[in-house]
C-alpha cells in the first residue's frame, strides 16, 4: 500500500507559513523574511519515504489585490483550495479571526480535511490561547486545531503525524527522488530576492523581480547571471548603491546561500534593468511565471 497526497498551506501574510513549510519538508524550500508578501508563487516541497509521498505546497499570503501581481498571488492561494488532499490553514495568536473573511468562507466550503494551525503560541499565555481556540472552533467548526510554535518547533511533530494519517492511498505523483517541482534557476532567483527583501527598505523589495538569464553548471562551479528588474530609474540607483556598494553586498550574501543550497562554488553576476510598471503588465507577469 502506497500513500500520496497534496498538503496545501494557506493563510494571511506573516503568520509563519514558509517557516512551517520548511520544517515539514525538512529542507529550506521557501524564503523567509519578516516582511509581508515574501512568498509570491506556489512552491512545492516533496517528502518521500518508501511507503509515502507528501507534496507540500507553500502559497502567498492572502490579501485583497491592489495591482495585477497581487491578483496572481491570490489566484495561487485560491487554487490551493481546489486540489488539496489536506488543507493546512495557518493563523497566529496576534491576528484577528475575521481577517480576510472572504477566504475563510471558501475554506468552509472545502470537502478536504482542514487542519487549523495557531502559530507563535510562545507569544501568548494559556488562558488567551484557550479563548482563541474556542473562537476558532466557532469560525471553522470542521477544522482540527493545532497550537504550535514553528520557530521553537513545538507541537510540529504532532501536526506532521496527523497530516501523514490523512494522506490517501495513491501511487506517487512525482519521481521518488524529487524534492520540488521547481527548476534550479527558480531557487537562485528566490534567494537573491530574499536578500533584497532583507537589505532594502520601504517599497523597493516589492517593486523588484529577479530573472536568472544564465545558469551554467560544471563539476566544481556554477556560473550565474541574474537580472534584477525594477519599476523606476530611481529604484535602479538605490539597488546599485553608491559606487555599486549595495548590489555588491546583496550579491555576496546571495552567493553564500546559493553555494550552501547547491553545495558547490558559485560565480554570480548581477545586473539591474528598469521595466516600467511591470507589476501591472500581463506580458511581464507571464514572463516571470505569475499568470497563464
Amino acid at each position: 500500500m502506497h500513500k500520496s497526497g497534496f498538503v496545501n498551506i494557506v493563510g494571511n501574510p506573516n503568520v509563519g507559513k514558509s517557516t512551517l513549510m520548511n520544517l515539514l519538508v525538512g529542507e529550506r524550500i521557501s524564503i523567509i523574511t519578516s516582511k509581508a508578501q515574501t512568498t509570491r508563487h506556489r512552491i512545492m516541497g516533496i517528502v518521500n519515504t518508501p511507503e509515502m509521498q507528501i507534496v507540500y505546497s507553500d502559497t502567498p499570503g492572502v490579501l485583497k489585490p491592489g495591482y495585477r501581481l497581487q491578483e496572481s498571488m491570490l489566484n495561487f492561494s485560491q487554487s490551493a483550495l481546489d486540489d488539496a488532499d489536506v488543507l493546512v490553514y495557518v493563523t497566529d495568536v496576534v491576528e484577528k479571526t475575521d481577517k480576510n473573511e472572504f477566504f475563510l468562507e471558501k475554506i468552509k466550503c472545502t470537502s478536504s480535511p482542514v487542519l487549523l494551525v495557531i502559530n507563535k503560541i510562545d507569544l501568548s499565555n494559556q488562558s488567551e490561547l484557550e479563548n482563541l481556540v474556542d473562537t476558532w472552533h466557532t469560525v471553522l467548526p470542521q477544522a482540527e486545531i493545532f497550537p504550535i510554535s514553528a520557530t521553537n518547533r513545538f507541537n510540529v511533530d504532532n501536526l506532521k503525524n496527523r497530516i501523514e494519517s490523512l494522506i490517501p492511498e495513491s501511487p506517487p505523483y512525482f519521481e521518488k527522488d524529487a524534492l520540488t517541482d521547481r527548476p534550479a534557476r527558480f531557487f537562485v532567483s528566490e534567494i537573491i530576492r530574499e536578500k533584497i527583501l532583507l537589505y532594502y527598505q520601504k517599497e523597493i523589495p516589492y517593486s523588484v523581480e529577479v530573472a536568472v538569464e544564465q545558469f551554467v553548471e560544471s563539476d566544481k562551479l556554477i556560473s550565474i547571471k541574474a537580472l534584477i528588474i525594477v519599476e523606476r530609474e530611481s529604484q535602479k540607483g538605490i539597488i546599485i548603491g553608491e559606487r555599486g556598494a549595495a548590489i555588491k553586498k546583496v550579491g555576496s550574501m546571495a552567493r553564500k546561500d546559493i553555494e550552501r543550497f547547491f553545495e558547490k562554488k558559485v560565480f554570480l553576476e548581477m545586473f539591474v534593468k528598469v521595466e516600467k510598471d511591470w507589476r501591472n503588465k500581463d506580458a511581464a507577469l507571464r514572463k516571470f511565471g505569475y499568470s497563464e
